[in-house]
């Protein structure tokens, strides 16, 4: 998944210029005559203008970009504006561009250039409908919406001390006065959280219960940190070790004089919310529930497809998934049982297991760097236009692992300072198994979401900050496909079904997701329900059925994605017969950037059209 929203690599300067063609077979010209130079230009320009507008509202994107210099610079000692007033202003300045792009005419424009304009109306009118419901937080085409607030794996109690070590740069005094200004700054974000999190608490949108334990036992450790000098203060001290001047002192005064304390008040009022809250999983037990979760699949699969129509399409694929798993796992002696029960036979088989402690943590990380360079060498095979893969494997922080996925992954900065992450979570080695580490390291790093987003990096500003849940999910999937298709699994028949058993996961999740907050399944049917169907780990699914509850929708759009993003290769193969090329597919889809899935098919026509009229 792609937790890391702004991550891009290339510089600034080249992406006023326009925007990334689509990948023509033979270095094909587009079939149309382009508007005027003047067309172009106008519409460029307010692109770029919508785009910084957007960046003004978020600085740690600013900063994720690698864009915070010269006329930015002012946004490295900020950040968001988290309160109900900051949630008001995101939404005016999206009512207002929206109206600019929506006044756009582009019946002229490049095939390109309206590709953006459409993008943008999408993305804004999506977020304009969630900002209109009652309550949550609300992506701007991203993928993290939820009804909650501040819960296990949203707040930011998480974000900020992540963001802080791992992408603010402190190279000078500057830098580390902005990471002061900033350390400052949270403690204000908290409040304004804290402002949002009682309102909901009034309108009776409390959280699970199981979910609001698992959010203070995590924020207790933030308090402990922030009150000992941990993690926010290391963070800095560690990196002004040649840079004169009282940074640590300074950094931990503010810890515990001013972020302990927001910290302190956000744990309390959870505290008084959990004494009302219920073990109800879903959101139709909330007030709104049903509309917001309506309007959360709408924005995670970029589709109107109905709750019951992804749940069968769950059902369906799972089917055929287990099909091939069946063949695979009879060919290595597991014949008796289910798919499921075999799966969780070959989970504990000791030859598939990493040591416990940290002798296993970094045989994980040494596995994951082999089965890196191992795909890095076939990407030839697969894409015309190749990007460098700036890429690091990290370990997430051990407060954030109980609330999080097994691994989440995005691309670096737009001028390459900032390597794209693939966060790995190592709370225990059991959660990771070697026939299954390789995949998730094609879903996260590559071919999945580090080298995917260093195409859309190319983009205009505003494409680079628009990322669609089931384009950027889709993608990762479908990188794990291309990883078997280009034969890194030939050698290695449990590492495909490693791949295989992924992509049920992944069907398994339209199962689940509406079967909580549509089918009013509890939490252990959702986790029983991966246990018994698919031999998934019980400790990595009760983390991944949480993250169903508070991420709502989120998680169903991976599947359709991969779906739709497939079916369009299959639409190109047939049509365009022997004049079809994967690397020319591939190409299209990454450097046509991040869209809604009707997009997509736009581009696939276009690249159809296009290689149809090269070769007349």
């Amino acid at each position: 998944m792609n937790d890391l929203s702004f991550s891009r690599r290339q510089a600034l300067g080249a992406l006023s210029a326009g925007v990334a063609a689509i990948a023509l077979p033979g270095g094909a010209r587009a079939l149309a005559t382009g508007p005027s130079a003047a067309d172009e230009a106008g519409v460029t320009a307010l692109l770029d203008s919508i785009g910084e507008n957007l960046l003004a509202l978020s600085p740690e994107g600013a900063t994720s970009l690698g864009v915070d210099t010269g006329a930015r610079a002012y946004l490295r000692s900020k950040l968001a504006d988290r309160s109900q007033a900051g949630q008001d202003g995101l939404a005016k300045t999206l009512r207002a561009d929206l109206a600019r792009a929506e006044a756009v005419n582009t019946a002229a424009l490049t095939h390109s250039t309206k590709t953006s304009v459409e993008v943008v109306k999408s993305a804004y009118r999506v977020a304009l409908d969630g900002l209109a419901q009652p309550y949550g937080d609300v992506a701007v085409g991203g993928w993290r919406n939820t009804p909650y607030v501040v819960i296990q794996n949203v707040g930011a109690y998480l974000d900020v001390p992540r963001f802080l070590d791992s992408e603010h740069p402190v190279k000078n005094a500057a830098d580390a006065d902005a990471y002061l200004a900033r350390l400052e700054s949270y403690a204000v974000q908290l409040d304004g959280e804290l402002g949002r999190l009682k309102a909901a608490g009034a309108q009776d949108l409390i959280a699970p219960a199981f979910l609001i334990d698992k959010a203070t036992n995590q924020m207790t450790m933030s308090v402990k940190g922030a009150r000992e000098g941990g993690g926010l203060v290391e963070s800095l001290d560690r990196r002004t070790k040649d840079i004169p001047g009282d940074w640590a002192n300074r950094a931990r005064a503010i810890a515990q004089q001013k972020v302990a304390p927001a910290l302190e008040r956000q744990l309390a009022e959870l505290t008084a919310q959990r004494a009302r809250a219920t073990m109800d999983a879903g959101m139709w037990a909330r007030p709104h529930g049903p509309e917001f979760y309506r309007w959360a699949l709408r924005a995670s699969t970029t589709t109107t497809m109905t709750p019951d129509e992804i749940h069968q399409m769950g059902l369906d694929q799972v089917a055929e998934l287990h099909g091939r798993m069946d063949v695979i796992l009879k060919s290595l002696g597991y014949t008796q049982g289910s798919v499921g029960a075999r799966m969780t036979a070959l989970s504990d088989d000791p030859r598939y297991k990493f040591p416990e402690g940290d002798a296993g943590r970094a045989e994980i990380m040494a596995f994951i760097q082999e089965r890196l360079k191992i795909i890095r060498a076939q990407l030839p095979r697969a894409f015309r236009t190749l990007v460098p893969g700036n890429l690091e494997v990290k370990r997430l922080p051990p407060e954030e692992e109980p609330g999080a996925p097994g691994a989440y992954g995005g691309a670096g900065s737009i001028d390459g300072s900032i390597p794209g992450r693939f966060w790995i979570n190592l709370r225990t080695t059991d959660l990771h198994r070697k026939y299954d580490l390789p995949d998730l390291a094609h879903h996260e790093a590559i071919p999945g979401h580090v080298w995917q987003g260093e195409y859309s990096n190319q983009l205009p500003l505003i494409r680079a900050q628009l990322a669609f849940n089931a384009y950027s999910e889709g993608w990762a999937l479908y990188a794990e496909q291309l990883a078997d298709e280009l034969g890194v699994y030939d050698d290695f028949p449990v590492g495909r079904l490693g791949y295989l058993q992924s992509l049920a996961f992944r069907a398994i999740r339209l199962v689940v997701d509406t079967g909580i907050h549509h089918k009013r399944w509890t939490r252990e049917q959702g986790v029983r329900y991966f246990v018994e169907t698919n031999g998934s780990k019980p400790e990595e699914v009760a983390s991944e059925v949480d993250r169903y509850c508070s991420w709502v929708g989120q998680a169903c759009g991976y599947k359709i994605g991969h779906t739709e993003i497939v079916r369009q290769r299959s639409r190109a193969q047939k049509a365009l017969g022997a004049r079809y090329d994967l690397r020319d597919f591939d190409d299209t889809v990454v450097k046509g950037g991040n869209v809604p899935l009707d997009v997509l098919a736009r581009n696939i026509d276009e690249y159809i059209a296009i290689t149809k009229a090269s070769a007349a």
